[in-house]
């Protein structure tokens, strides 16, 4: 049985027990499953579910947070007296190759304010994104590269 399947069916069964069923008891019997499972994890078939799970909490944190930063700094931008937009197309070399891990790292430039992905090349190893203020090309790249890229490609690839 897939075990992501067993901790989602014993996080009902908690549910079930404690007969409340809100998000925070949800994600409680989640962690609760998670541990249950990861103590009895050598009597079943060896199984990434163990070390994937703490990279996809890890990564959904890193990207609320940048998320948050970046809602921030377009508040900053909108509300100022003067805009200060330093708009820019920048060509973004790419690490990743699947088409998953492409897909996901537009989506996640995408979703954060100020920034949009526009294209890809043909050989799919320049994107190309819009944001609205960059002071430095490189620290910009730096930024995408050293952050969404490298963790994107850790959970994907």
């Amino acid at each position: 049985m897939n075990i992501l399947l067993l901790n989602t069916l014993l996080a009902l069964a908690w549910i079930a027990l404690t007969g409340t069923f809100t998000p925070a008891n949800l994600l409680f019997g989640f962690v609760l499953g998670y541990g249950l499972l990861a103590v009895t994890q050598r009597l079943m078939a060896p199984s990434r579910y163990f070390s994937t799970v703490p990279k996809v909490v890890s990564f959904a944190l890193f990207f609320v947070w940048e998320l948050l930063q970046a809602n921030v700094r377009m508040a900053l931008t909108v509300l100022s007296p003067r805009l200060r937009l330093r708009p820019a197309v920048v060509a973004l070399p790419l690490d990743v190759r699947s088409d998953p891990a492409i897909t996901l790292l537009a989506n996640l430039i995408t979703l954060t304010p100020g920034t949009l992905y526009l294209d890809i090349s043909a050989d799919r190893r320049v994107m190309y994104v819009h944001t609205i203020h960059v002071d430095d090309l490189d620290s910009f790249r730096q930024g995408i590269k050293n952050g969404f890229e490298r963790r994107v490609r850790e959970l994907l690839e």
